[in-house]
């Protein structure tokens, strides 16, 4: 197991903490991030709209539509909000205006979107005997502004950034005097590539009448089923956030920067279907993850937390009684680098095989219908039982599934952790011999 971590921490390592720095993947992580404020807030008018207790559901019936305004105009906009925050990430990285580049990102993804006739709809409407809504012009269809428009918005800021940063460099820009305020100035710099980036996309939407966003979502729909609905949708993300973690490398956010697109779009497709009363679609958004494996942070660790109160070894008892609260909150990091669990050869292994067991445990429960779905997007800092019972609207099961695969991390830590507590309490033993002796001296 040394020479893996070794292996790991020359060859594995170095490459992957590259990527997570990569300023493209580094934007989408900002960008999407920047969002998750709203989104949460917004999931949370889904529990008022559909809440786990039958009479309150009853009596809040009438005005579900008015309720759920909110989570349209958040979790249903996402896309648009990354699309500014990606946007703005990038620019910044390449040392341009952020404004500017969020601005254009924003425009260039609303460009892929053709808006609708309601007026020209509701003609046809009226003429066939159907009543319909006073008119109000033109209208953006909201379908592909949320989850679903993830992978465009990424592809808009991209493509609107990196031309605003080409044409900068080679000076197509409009450059006003020293004298006109920062702010114009900014402005007038943004108008070339501006026009460059709207016609650019006018012409691919319009007169070609290429949906891009479609052609994208056809691309990522294998990745999307695989991702949501299979076992390897768990297990891949899984080994490879907790192996590069132990190496010392955040493995959620080399990871998460690659798949949250793709779990959005999965908890926003669940959201939708709860807002309407249909089946959820998806197993496993990152919510599944959240609250049913990294309970206590990556590695499941809240189990060997409780473990290491109990620990004959001092330190160990310490670094458990210090670290039990914040992994209550699902905050390991003073176990990470307390422990060590970081380049830790002995719990390396429990470290990994931990959340995978309980990982696919879980998507058994979920797939069968023990466990319900997750559809909202509850802060991750709440105790783990209480997350997943809000996360899935109200499931009893969630909630006894965590306190499973807590007991389930235990007993599958323990033995390793009766190994490194015999190797620290050794050698806590010689380090009073050593002091005994000096004193001695």
């Amino acid at each position: 197991m040394e020479k893996f971590l070794k292996w790991i921490e020359e060859k594995f390592m170095p490459p992957m903490a590259r990527l997570a720095e990569q300023r493209h993947l580094r934007a989408i992580r900002e960008g999407i991030i920047s969002t998750l404020s709203l989104i949460i807030v917004g999931s949370f008018f889904l529990i008022i709209a559909f809440p786990p207790v039958k009479s309150w559901a009853d009596a809040v019936a009438p005005h579900v539509g008015k309720i759920l305004i909110p989570f349209r105009m958040t979790m249903g906009l996402m896309a648009l909000y990354a699309a500014y925050g990606m946007g703005y990430s990038l620019a910044k990285s390449y040392k341009l205006d952020g404004v500017s580049g969020g601005v254009l990102s924003l425009a260039a993804f609303l460009m892929m979107t053709i808006p609708v006739n309601v007026d020209a709809v509701l003609k046809k409407a009226a003429e066939a005997g159907i009543e319909g809504a006073a008119p109000i012009g033109w209208a953006l269809p909201m379908g592909n502004l949320g989850g679903a428009g993830m992978f465009a918005a990424i592809l808009a800021m991209i493509f609107a950034v990196e031309v605003l940063r080409v044409l900068k460099k080679y000076h197509i820009t409009i450059k006003m005097p020293e004298q006109v305020p920062e702010s114009v100035s900014r402005s007038f710099e943004a108008l070339i590539p501006a026009a460059v980036i709207i016609i650019v996309l006018w012409f691919i939407r319009v007169w070609l009448n290429f949906d891009i966003q479609k052609f994208i979502m056809n691309i990522f729909a294998p990745v999307k089923g695989v991702a949501g609905n299979s076992i390897w949708g768990i297990i891949v993300p899984i080994f490879l956030i907790t192996l590069l973690w132990s190496a010392g490398i955040h493995g959620a956010s080399v990871i998460g920067s690659v798949l949250r697109p793709i779990w959005l779009v999965l908890l926003e497709e669940n959201a939708a279907a709860l807002a309407v009363g249909q089946p959820l679609p998806n197993i496993a958004p990152e919510q599944f993850f959240q609250w049913l494996v990294w309970i206590g942070g990556a590695g499941a660790t809240l189990g060997l937390a409780i473990l290491l109160c109990f620990s004959k070894s001092e330190y160990l008892k310490k670094v458990g009684r210090f670290s039990i609260i914040p992994g209550i909150f699902n905050i390991n990091e003073p176990m990470m680098f307390g422990v060590p669990l970081v380049m830790n050869p002995i719990l390396a292994i429990p470290f990994i095989v931990a959340p995978l067991v309980i990982g696919i445990i879980s998507y058994i429960a979920v797939a069968l219908g023990i466990v319900g779905r997750f559809a909202i997007n509850a802060p991750w800092t709440l105790p783990a039982p209480i997350g997943a019972y809000f996360a899935t609207n109200g499931s009893i099961s969630a909630v006894i599934l965590v306190i499973i695969n807590i007991l389930i991390s235990m007993i599958i830590y323990y033995p390793f952790f009766k190994v490194y507590e015999k190797k620290m309490i050794e050698e806590e033993k010689a380090q009073v011999a050593a002091t005994e002796s000096t004193l001695n001296m």
